[in-house]
């Protein structure tokens, strides 16, 4: 009852509330990036959502397309724009989402949603966080994010596939809320984003 019917309608309506209650700030934010990034403001890729359907995430653009001799894009500190510095910082290049949510594509609390290269790197237990929405915010953003091993990230993805409840929900929309003020536990050492996962033994869990 709660995942498919009560869910669903209090992300939609949290979402569209928010979207209205931070549309200045919104535009503000769209305004900036418009002119550190030359008028590239939004960045959109294909994820995986619910039972692996493929879906655009909507987030704000953090860093400029620079790239190296070969074509490769340069390391994400050399990339990531004054403006974009800020904007991850806080966690707003995220805020975005709730129109994914509103579509829904995602819901305010799940697991994050990944690469779709990913996929077939999954063994049989990470596959399972496709059993759910993917999350704006999650069990694993909470205890640890970026600060942790992609093992110990997908065992609490799993802990939520299997304890999802309207007060574990509330549990983390509270916990989200004073990692972002205390900016706690958002990168893995001084990298800005998480390296790559590149799968585990099919057998292992």
């Amino acid at each position: 009852m709660y995942q498919f019917f009560l869910k669903p309608l209090f992300d939609y309506l949290v979402a569209f509330f928010l979207l209205v209650l931070l549309s200045p700030f919104l535009i503000l934010l769209i305004l900036l990036l418009y002119f550190y990034n030359k008028g590239s403001v939004f960045f959109l890729q294909q994820r995986p959502g619910y039972q692996t359907t493929p879906f655009y995430i909507i987030k704000f653009k953090t860093m400029k397309d620079i790239f190296d001799v070969n074509g490769n894009p340069l390391p994400d500190s050399d990339r990531i724009t004054p403006i974009g510095n800020f904007i991850r910082r806080y966690s707003l290049d995220e805020l975005l989402q709730l129109v994914n949510v509103i579509k829904g594509e995602m819901s305010i609390v799940g697991p994050r949603p990944l690469l779709m290269q990913y996929l077939p790197r999954y063994n049989a237990d990470q596959a399972r966080r496709h059993e759910v929405r993917p999350g704006i915010t999650g069990w694993a953003q909470v205890n640890g994010r970026n600060a942790i091993s992609w093992e110990e990230k997908f065992n609490l993805d799993l802990y939520y596939v299997n304890n999802q409840s309207f007060f574990l929900d509330l549990l983390i929309l509270w916990k989200t809320f004073i990692k972002v003020i205390a900016r706690k536990d958002i990168n893995a050492n001084d990298n800005t984003t998480m390296p790559e996962f590149m799968g585990t033994d099919k057998t292992a869990f």
